[in-house]
């Protein structure tokens, strides 16, 4: 509890003690005594009321007049007014209903605020210092003093700073903070290591490859920072609603406090009785106050988000939480999404040159880029000649010597690459590369990825890289069937075969392959002007896939190994690249628009039966009280719901 709540609550319990007390003093009927009891319980309302009258008298003042505290000031100021014009010296319901309102207010700050610190404690994975080794000591430095290439120590139960690479060291890290996963990692020379792990087991050395701006650990808490900006139509027709429902309600008070009565004097003749009409009023503006509404529905939309943060979720603000609720349709790229994007290569036919020099060529080629075929063949070069060549970065402190990247390296997006190195220029791709300069290539008839090249205009053979489906992708699947999204479509830039294979063992029948990143979009564009199409997600995770990701209804990234290009253009973010954080985002985007619209009706329906109740006399100031405090408290404790929930992993 915050200094502030404590104060609070502090005045509560005065109040109510003072109350209590007061209520057992006999003031007598006597001037005298009467006003004694009126300064008295007037000191008790100030004491409990007066941070309400400053903000309702600074809302008048800078001409913002319709809010709760105002309608709280009128309806309390009126109920002491009241008490004074009938000489009831009842002074106990103006001073309850400001008693109640602070009691919840202090309620839903302290919920807000618990719910904040929740977030604030899971997201609790900024470092503060990083580690680097000179003369044989440790120095502790600012991580954002630290560029890329260089070569941090992290020691046992320190958080890993930066993004980087292992080189030195094998150790357990763990990554629930971040991905959710509670089952720790183990991680070693060649790994790549994310930043805001924690290590376990043993001191490592990183080679950081992003600087610290740019690491998974800052973009994660800009996004978390950033995601209440963006808010949902929910929450904009919640603020829109209540700029025009108060002074509504407000007018609707006023006509109740002054027609009735005239009506009955003049018409009726039945006498004005002023003082009946005008508490019906001012137990009206109790009722009507919409705090629950305002409180409850932005809360919950920030507790479904810390959720989905707890459960490895990253999403960028309510708008896109509410969008996803409404998904129907799933677009799905294959490479790093579906499948586990790490390939393996089965098979290499070159008339020109042996096994090794292949693979040479294709290391040097694809020497910067981070696409999960590249490493592949970096990998696979790595192993035949027994060396670590399959670093991301420029260079590799265990081959420098015996390998270099190429000296120009054009990346041709959906095709391929362009290198130039030893004199020669090379061309590395898929088969449309080698139709876009007109060099004849021959097409294997197997299963997998077929990389052609092409050295000097004339073309050099290929080799087949398979990949295979990650663990829960089938699962995913069936389980997006179970949610009732029984559109699910596949778009991949891989060859006819690769994609058929992995649709077939999918059981996914909408299979679009051979796509460049335009073709990708144009197909998305194409199925959400269908007629019958509702929202449309698509997931990806490479840096071709950044256009269609921007395109879609919503956008889901694979963050753990996705490009930050993908991660950028992204709606949601699944930090584990699990294809069932799918399932998972989806079912919290359903509960927490459910609470939303739980506390919505549940607040209307009861604030309407109660103000009618106002109206014709049924209800008094105690229900007014219930109608406002207690509606808000239960809309408040449901919207806190949003955050707690088993998400199965």
């Amino acid at each position: 509890m915050t200094a502030k709540q404590r104060k609070v609550l502090i005045r509560i319990i005065i109040c109510a003690i003072a109350l209590a007390v007061l209520f057992f003093i006999p003031f007598g009927e006597s001037t005298v005594g009467q006003i004694i009891k009126f300064v008295l319980y007037l000191a008790v309302y100030l004491l409990i009321g007066y941070d309400i009258l400053k903000k309702a008298f600074k809302g008048i003042r800078n001409r913002q007049v319709f809010d709760e505290n105002f309608l709280m000031a009128i309806a309390t100021i009126g109920a002491f007014a009241l008490a004074i014009y009938s000489k009831s010296g009842d002074y106990v319901e103006a001073i309850a209903v400001m008693l109640f309102y602070q009691i919840g207010e202090l309620f839903q700050s302290y919920a807000v605020g618990r719910s904040r610190r929740s977030i604030s404690e899971l997201m609790d994975i900024r470092p503060d210092e990083a580690f680097i080794e000179q003369d044989g000591e440790l120095v502790s430095v600012d991580p954002d003093d630290v560029p890329t290439g260089s070569v941090i120590v992290v020691r046992v139960g320190d958080k890993i700073p930066i993004d980087g690479r292992i080189i030195s060291g094998s150790t357990t890290l763990n990554t629930c903070a971040l991905t959710g996963e509670s089952m720790p990692r183990e991680a070693g020379p060649g790994d790549e290591v994310i930043s805001g792990c924690i290590n376990l087991t043993s001191l490592v050395k990183i080679e950081t490859t992003k600087e610290f701006g740019e690491s998974t650990v800052s973009k994660i808490l800009e996004l978390v920072e950033n995601s209440s900006s963006n808010k949902s139509r929910s929450e904009n027709f919640i603020s829109r609603f209540a700029r025009i429902y108060t002074p509504v309600v407000c007018i609707v008070a006023l006509v109740l406090a002054i027609i009735p009565p005239i009506v009955n004097g003049l018409i009726l003749h039945a006498g004005y009785n002023f003082d009946t009409w005008i508490y019906r009023a001012l137990t009206f503006l109790v009722i009507s106050c919409p705090c629950a509404l305002v409180i409850s529905i932005p809360l919950t939309f920030f507790a479904g988000i810390g959720g989905a943060s707890r459960a490895g979720v990253l999403v960028k603000g309510s708008n896109y939480l509410e969008a996803l609720s409404k998904v129907d349709s799933i677009v799905m790229d294959k490479t790093g999404t579906l499948t586990k994007g790490s390939f393996t290569v089965t098979k290499i036919e070159s008339p020109v040159m042996d096994r090794n020099e292949f693979l040479r060529l294709a290391a040097i080629s694809e020497w910067t880029s981070t696409h999960p075929i590249a490493i592949c063949l970096r990998e696979a070069y790595a192993e035949a000649v027994g060396q670590n060549t399959a670093g991301s970065s420029g260079t590799s402190p265990d081959n420098a010597d015996t390998l270099q990247g190429a000296d120009d390296i054009t990346e041709i997006g959906g095709f391929g690459v362009m290198a130039r190195a030893e004199g020669k220029e090379i061309l590395l791709g898929n088969k449309k590369l080698m139709e876009k300069y007109a060099i004849p290539y021959t097409e294997a008839e197997t299963a997998g990825s077929q990389i052609h090249m092409a050295v000097d205009g004339n073309y050099a053979g290929y080799a087949i890289v398979e990949d295979v489906l990650k663990d829960t992708s089938a699962l995913a699947v069936n389980e997006l069937r179970k949610l009732r999204i029984n559109d699910i479509t596949i778009l991949t830039g891989d060859s006819d075969r690769a994609a058929d294979i992995i649709a077939k063992e999918l059981g996914i029948s909408d299979v679009h392959s051979q796509l460049l990143p335009e073709d990708k979009v144009r197909k998305v564009e194409e199925l959400i002007e269908k007629d019958d199409h509702g929202t449309l997600a698509f997931v990806g995770d490479g840096i071709n896939d950044a256009p269609v990701l921007s395109r879609a209804d919503v956008g889901i990234a694979m963050g753990a190994l996705g490009s930050d290009a993908a991660i950028e253009a992204a709606d949601i973010v699944l930090m584990d690249d699990d294809p069932l954080g799918i399932c998972r985002a989806i079912r919290i985007s359903r509960k927490c628009m459910r609470i939303v619209y739980e506390n919505i009706w549940f607040a209307l329906g009861v604030k309407l039966i109660c103000l009618i109740l106002g109206a014709v006399g049924i209800a008094n100031m105690w229900l007014a009280i219930f109608a406002d405090v207690g509606v808000m408290i239960i809309a408040v404790l449901n919207a806190i719901r949003a955050y707690r929930g088993k998400y199965e992993r």
